[in-house]
């Protein structure tokens, strides 16, 4: 599976349009890169730069424009509002897709390591990277910035944590981490009262508040006494969520008050849980929340979360498409209150998403265009399709199973049938794709020159490496096409029969999908030098004999029901 991680560089160099540009087209010049956003400040004299790409091209872009900053960005006659200690001041990795903390942390280490020993430059480890906890803050690295740096780098304690332990006079120190996606969020308020969303936000955030005695005649708590310790100081009340920032704010565009929150990790506390809570505290307090509004861009996790939630509480099934459970979750927090949210633009993976592949295509092109003279797509990606088509009918039929009031006994296991065939839908749509990268793999190594010694060797690993891959994508087509016909086993059973039909064919479709896959998986051994492949024919003929066994057993259910039914 694709993985995505984005990087979000802070350039001391937010005037000069000329220098900005040479950095950010030094970023672009690394193939795979996609640009979401360039923030040039002109008071705080820092640009922000956004990028996201799988993780070697961006560990590469990211490198690339480090190094452009350090040639360019003359620290010593640098001034601005913002905290800095080098050219690139500060350069986080953040996790998107098919990427963990911990593999961040090892690319952020990696990226380290290269920028202290090719371009000598200090570089400390921050947030998740930090080796040294306190090192976790990135305003305790910033401390004294980069005036102060000269006499800080000296100090053993702050001896970098690669790179020389020298003052670079040009390009001062960078800091280089992983961190969780930062989400800026905005609940909206039926108010202009400033006051009560700062009291709701005192409420929410982890730092909490002064504890206070009410009011009897005022429902907002800043109006309350505030309780002291034996010294004077207020007693504090932590607030409700970890991982939280909040104020309370009037935005006269909306003409409303605003709870503003920053989701530290939204992993932690929810963007759901959150609304809720607010909701609740809102009420106590006479008003009421009206909708939400999410500043630049959010993973599609975090809404998937907030879709599920609400799902569940409307009991509703989460074996739907991600659109339809993103559209939940953006009903049920009001996005559209005070601006449009286009999912389209808003949500990370859909941002950078390219529209070109195959699944992209209507089915009228993409049948013209495995019907034309061109190997591929081939035999490959219309096996793990019929796979995919498969996995549909038996969301389909989950979901009608699941809303009918007859099998309210049953939803537990329409809705875990629901959730497989989504997950099934998404991984063989993606090897749709794969196949026939797959195949243009094999063809691009075929034709590498081979007239050197080396160029042979070259070429031989990777036509070995390419050959291998168009074995392993088939293979994982006919094992999950194996696992369409299982589930449409239980269906047929238990789901609705009213669909016994439509449950049938997704068996008949996945026997398609488990056999065809089979034949390419067989092909493409014939071709092979790997010895470890040999013994692939005996579990490959296992699998064909397992899904004709099913697959039987699927038809004879599905013509007894349909017997019933006469």
């Amino acid at each position: 599976m694709q993985q995505l991680i984005e990087c979000v560089p802070n350039f001391s160099e937010g005037n000069d349009l000329n220098k900005i540009d040479s950095i950010v087209n030094k970023i672009k010049s690394v193939e795979d890169i996609k640009i979401l956003d360039v923030d040039p400040g002109k008071d705080t004299n820092r640009t922000v730069v956004t990028f996201v790409g799988e993780p070697n091209a961006v560990l590469d872009a990211a490198f690339e424009g480090i190094k452009e900053a350090s040639k360019i960005i003359d620290m010593s006659n640098h001034k601005g509002t913002h905290p800095r200690i080098g050219a690139t001041d500060v350069c986080p990795l953040i996790p998107i897709k098919n990427v963990t903390i911990e593999d961040c942390v090892k690319f952020s280490i990696e990226l380290a390591e290269r920028v202290g020993r090719e371009l000598n430059i200090p570089v400390y480890l921050y947030e998740r990277s930090a080796k040294i906890s306190d090192r976790e803050n990135l305003a305790v690295i910033r401390e004294g910035e980069y005036e102060g740096l000269e006499k800080k780098i000296k100090i053993r304690s702050w001896r970098p944590d690669y790179g020389p332990a020298l003052f670079n006079a040009f390009s001062g120190a960078t800091v280089i981490g992983c961190r969780e996606f930062l989400i800026a969020y905005n609940i909206n308020l039926n108010t202009k009262d400033k006051r009560l969303a700062t009291d709701i936000a005192f409420e929410i955030r982890e730092q909490g508040r002064s504890k206070r005695i009410k009011n009897p005649q005022s429902s907002n708590l800043l109006d309350g006494e505030i309780v002291r310790n034996q010294d004077g100081s207020p007693v504090k009340v932590p607030g409700l969520f970890k991982d939280i920032k909040a104020i309370g704010w009037y935005v006269s565009v909306y003409n409303r008050a605003q709870i503003s929150i920053n989701f530290i990790n939204y992993k932690v506390s929810s963007i759901h849980d959150v609304f809720d809570a607010v909701c609740k505290l809102a009420e106590e307090r006479g008003i009421r929340v009206t909708g939400s509004e999410l500043v630049g861009l959010v993973p599609k996790d975090a809404l998937l979360l907030a879709g599920k939630h609400y799902l569940i509480k409307q009991n509703r099934t989460l074996g739907v498409i991600d659109r339809d459970i993103i559209e939940c979750a953006i009903q049920s927090l009001g996005l559209n209150d005070v601006s449009q949210f286009n999912p389209s633009e808003k949500i990370i993976e859909y941002a950078i998403e390219s529209n070109d592949g195959l699944m992209d295509l209507s089915s009228r092109d993409l049948i013209s265009l495995i019907s034309n003279s061109s190997p591929a797509p081939g035999g490959g990606s219309v096996a793990a399709l019929a796979g995919a088509l498969g996995a549909a009918l038996l969301s389909m039929v989950g979901s009608l199973t699941h809303e009918k009031k007859e099998y309210l006994s049953s939803r537990e296991k329409m809705n875990e049938i629901g959730i497989s065939a989504q997950a099934l839908i998404s991984r063989l749509t993606y090897l749709v794709e794969e196949d026939t990268k797959a195949f243009n793999e094999i063809m691009k190594a075929n034709r590498l020159p081979n007239g050197t010694a080396e160029q042979k060797r070259y070429k031989e690993r990777k036509i070995a490496h390419a050959n291998n891959y168009a074995i392993e994508i088939p293979l994982q087509t006919a094992k999950l096409s194996l696992k369409v016909i299982e589930l449409s086993i239980e269906l047929v059973k238990h789901g609705n029969p009213n669909s016994v039909t439509d449950s049938g064919v997704a068996a008949e479709v996945g026997l398609a999908g488990v056999r065809g896959a089979c034949m390419n998986v067989l092909i493409n051994i014939s071709g092979s030098k790997n010895t470890e492949y040999k013994n692939l024919e005996k579990e490959i003929d296992s699998i064909i004999e397992k899904a004709c066994t099913l697959h039987k057993k699927a038809f004879n259910y599905t013509k007894k029901m349909i017997n019933k039914k006469k």
